[in-house]
């Protein structure tokens, strides 16, 4: 709920919260929390009050927007796939079994799936961002990858059934269902509802949102089936996202301002190259 001028709005913070299900207590001792953890100042009180965010957590709640433009870019068919898988290994020493882990967690955040021990595969391009995190862990020396055009694990080798075999692609459609649903019940609220009903249908919105793509690893079309609900869903919360905006364009909600941004961005490129 921070808006474009880093501050909250305690009165509808209060609101929100109610909806979904918090009381007043619970928020006061939220609030009091983020402001002792010097993550927002607090001018005034009670509903009244208007919190700010410290310069700690205006550096840290920017979404990973690169993603998400690669996301929409994708869906828009601007961001086809060459046909290149690409590979990292890594064999790190028990003794660095913190940044072994570590690692692996990157990889698995990239979108890696696992072939066999300590060998991960992606169609996307990772390896500046695989190198950067390793070299962050003091691991760079252990950490190998590759490109192939040739790839098969054991007797599959035709991309999409390589794609089905390695990433839980209706565990990742189901995800994008749900949000597909949720953002298409969520327009008419946006349109029509009060101020409290938009900003609470556009929470629970982002929550969604948060929970389907965070785990998508971003298969390019050629390895997903068709039609596939992910880039349905995904244009349905961008018509939401700009519904929201158009609502309250005096002080929109930071967050949804850079999404719609980001997905503005990438229709124009789109039109553009067209």
């Amino acid at each position: 709920m921070i808006r474009e001028d880093a501050t909250i709005d305690s009165g509808a913070l209060y609101d929100v919260a109610n909806v979904l299900g918090m009381t007043d207590q619970q928020v006061r001792l939220c609030i009091k929390r983020l402001v002792a953890d010097g993550q927002f100042t607090q001018e005034g009180r009670g509903r009244k009050a208007v919190l700010r965010a410290t310069d700690r957590v205006r550096s840290t709640i920017t979404p990973d927007l690169e993603y998400v433009r690669y996301m929409y870019a994708q869906d828009r068919g601007s961001a086809s796939w060459d046909g290149v898988w690409h590979l990292a290994a890594f064999g790190v020493p028990e003794s660095a079994r913190t940044a072994r882990d570590s690692m692996r967690d990157v990889i698995l955040r990239l979108g890696g799936a696992l072939i066999q021990g300590g060998l991960y595969v992606s169609p996307n391009i990772w390896e500046d961002k695989i190198y950067a995190a390793a070299t962050e862990l003091a691991i760079a020396g252990h950490v190998t990858t590759l490109t192939t055009t040739d790839l098969s694990v054991g007797d599959v080798n035709e991309p999409r059934a390589l794609a089905h075999q390695l990433w839980p692609l209706d565990r990742i459609a189901e995800r994008h269902q749900r949000l597909l649903t949720v953002a298409e019940h969520s327009l008419p609220a946006l349109r029509n509802g009060s101020q409290t009903d938009r900003l609470t249908t556009a929470i629970k919105l982002a929550a969604e949102f948060t929970r389907a793509v965070e785990p998508d690893p971003l298969l390019p079309p050629q390895l997903l089936p068709q039609p596939w609900v992910g880039t349905a869903a995904r244009a349905a919360v961008a018509a939401c996202w700009a519904e929201l905006l158009k609502s309250d364009p005096s002080q929109p909600i930071r967050l949804f301002r850079w999404y719609a941004d980001v997905i503005a961005e990438v229709s124009q490129a789109t039109t553009a190259r067209s």
